[in-house]
């Protein structure tokens, strides 16, 4: 029996893993970067080795350095995780080599499988070798590894050579692997997957099926089992090829075959992932397993039951990144200050029986954080997975909905806003499900949300509030020490103050009753402003505002959405302002190259790639702005900026210059 699992990986992955082995009674010991020293996995593991290093190829990408930790710690198995080396048949070699349990496939069937190009291959299907103009649109991808890394779309032949190269360099990064290789790529598809688990004594079950097709940049943003609208025998012959798969190689423990399903209904064969997936909580949420638990089960040697347990019901999950969808996806970092939900998970991370043909619905949070931790620039940017089951599509695409709206997230930039509006879509609403879903409405999902006016407001008189310590009447009394200050105040002329958040400016005067009246904005009346909760009438409505400060930064959270304003100065920094044609860094990161030929004193054209920065696992395209000369080049290659750091000029030139 495994007494003691060391998770070679971090942040949420490591947190998942733990939770199901507190439950079993299992030690747990977590590996950690610098970066990660204190980070939330870190503080749940029962021990925890060191990993010198940040980047995750001086770290987590070490296996040798993971084993060695995993026998100082006193572990007797290793629990890869999803993504960094779960698919990496020679680190699955090495634990075993070391006398630890490898909970995970053998490593045949990884070889076989993690490598995209060799699985097609088993499964009759060949990649594209030379391309050519009838075979466009295609699609680059990296033969290792997930999550969308090393994946480009050409749609024309010119632009094939820059995006395999592009494709190479983020594959190697990722996973110390460049291989890459072309497939058709199918306009309006749905990305439809099978979970598989099989034991060693011939059991393989296929686990309904999931559809990830709501995508950015080729990495999944909102997941749910069962995938809707599939016909009974599409489903069938998916679970047939699924199985087939497994048994092909042998398998052993979780696995996912993944499937692009064209709008004729006719399934293609993408890959097989041989490691448990990021929306792997849905179909645990709709069978009621814990797959984790499973997994340790068949690494121990013991059967699966003959067959699995019937599906009920409904679960979705939605990606929480802290990126900003309106700005290309730029990643963000800094500090989290508040990461709650209006729900908790259920004690039983599988599920348990709450989910029982007509049970309550439920929502679940994964995440590796909490309030005050930081994000950082070396990982994946996801802060959360919020998965929410009922007994219908409908009651679990409105639950996590309003699990998500109401959620407090005070920190950097997230996509927040964008998976209630994803999920309330009227072509999500319906099942019209394809990965061209943001390509398609991205700007209407990306709109500043509404009732911004209202929460500057609500900023502007919690503000006040805690300055002067006024209470409206009927309002709590303030704390002693504020009564002298109090009764100065009324004892002054209503002067009008004037606050401003970004382009909403306040106006706003005391009134004699210790309230206060909100000036240029009709059909608003002030019931309670308190330095953290503000409540005002709008026309006849009764709303309540929940106000917290962090410096400049404002985050206001109530039923109508939530909103970050930015506390304007009166006056603006004169060295604050850039010169024109400046390429500022859109986010921290590392310049990983420049373009071929770029240097002070080049011509370059609108939209030609001058910079490539990476951050979070992602390589990020700087273009320049304009078409003219490049007057400057700060960035260097291997060189790590800050936000905002200015990485090159570029001296627009005039057309009648130019003729």
């Amino acid at each position: 029996m495994i007494q003691t699992v060391l998770v070679a990986n971090r942040g949420e992955i490591a947190c998942r893993v733990f939770g199901t082995c507190r439950e079993l009674g299992i030690a747990t010991v977590a590996v950690y970067s610098d970066a990660d020293a204190g980070a939330l996995h870190v503080r749940e593991a029962d021990a925890a080795v060191r990993l010198p290093g940040a980047a995750p190829a001086e770290t987590y990408l070490r296996g040798e350095l993971i084993v060695k930790a995993a026998l100082a710690a006193g572990a007797d198995a290793v629990h890869p995780g999803y993504g960094f080396l779960s698919e990496n048949a020679e680190f699955a070699r090495a634990v075993a080599d070391a006398g630890l349990v490898w909970i995970g496939p053998p490593p045949s069937a990884i070889e076989a499988m993690a490598s995209k190009t060799r699985a097609k291959e088993l499964m009759g299907l060949a990649p594209l070798t030379d391309v050519a103009e009838s075979d466009l649109p295609v699609l680059v991808k990296a033969a290792a590894g997930g999550g969308g890394r090393g994946m480009r779309i050409v749609r024309t032949l010119d632009a094939l050579p820059g995006e395999l190269e592009a494709a190479r360099s983020e594959a190697a990064s990722a996973f110390g692997d460049g291989e890459v290789f072309v497939e058709p790529y199918i306009e309006r598809g749905r990305h439809v997957e099978v979970q598989v688990l099989a034991d060693a004594h011939g059991t393989v079950w296929a686990l309904g099926t999931r559809d990830c097709s709501l995508q950015r940049r080729h990495q999944k943003v909102i997941e749910e089992s069962p995938a809707p609208g599939l016909a009974p025998e599409l489903v069938a012959s998916l679970h047939d090829a699924a199985v087939s798969a497994a048994r092909a190689v042998g398998y052993r423990g979780a696995g996912t075959v993944e499937f692009l399903v064209s709008e004729d209904g006719r399934a293609h064969f993408l890959e097989m992932n041989t490691r448990l997936q990021v929306e792997h909580p849905v179909t645990e949420a709709v069978f009621g397993i814990d797959l984790v638990a499973l997994q340790i089960l068949v690494a121990q040697g013991e059967p699966l039951p003959p067959a699995p347990p019937a599906a009920h019901g409904h679960a979705v999950e939605a990606r929480l990144y802290a990126e900003d969808p309106a700005t290309g996806w730029t990643p963000q970092a800094g500090v989290l200050h508040e990461l709650s939900f209006p729900t908790r998970p259920p004690v039983n991370v599988g599920g348990g029986t709450s989910h029982d043909p007509g049970g309550a619905p439920w929502v679940r949070v994964d995440t590796g954080y909490t309030g005050g931790d930081t994000i950082g620039v070396h990982y994946d940017p996801m802060l959360a997975k919020v998965i929410a089951w009922a007994p219908t599509r409908e009651a679990a695409v409105r639950r996590l909905a309003y699990a998500l709206r109401r959620a407090r997230v005070h920190g950097p930039v997230t996509n927040r806003e964008l998976l209630v509006r994803s999920l309330e879509h009227p072509d999500f609403v319906g099942g019209r499900l394809d990965t061209g879903f943001y390509e398609r409405n991205l700007d209407d999902l990306t709109g500043a949300p509404p009732g911004a006016e209202l929460a500057a407001v609500a900023a502007a008189l919690a503000d006040a509030a805690a300055r002067t310590g006024r209470v409206p009447a009927g309002a709590p009394a303030p704390a002693p020490a504020l009564a002298q200050r109090l009764g100065a105040w009324r004892n002054l002329a209503s002067q009008a103050q004037t606050k401003t958040y970004g382009d909403h400016e306040v106006r706003y005067r005391p009134t004699r009753d210790g309230g206060y009246e909100v000036l240029d904005a009709p059909g608003v009346r002030v019931v309670a402003a308190l330095p953290h909760r503000v409540v005002l009438e709008v026309d006849g409505v009764v709303r309540n505002f929940d106000v917290t400060a962090y410096g400049d930064t404002v985050h206001v959270d109530s039923p109508v959405g939530a909103h970050t304003l930015a506390v304007r100065p009166r006056f603006t920094d004169p060295a604050e302002r850039a010169e024109p044609g400046s390429l500022l860094a859109p986010m921290p990161g590392t310049v990983v190259r420049i373009g071929d030929g770029i240097a002070e004193g080049v011509r370059v054209t609108q939209g030609q790639p001058l910079v490539w920065l990476e951050a979070m696992k992602m390589e990020h395209k700087i273009v320049s702005p304009a078409s003219g000369t490049l007057i400057a080049l700060h960035a260097v290659p291997g060189r790590q900026v800050e936000v905002g750091a200015l990485l090159a000029v570029v001296q627009e030139v005039q057309e009648d210059e130019e003729s």
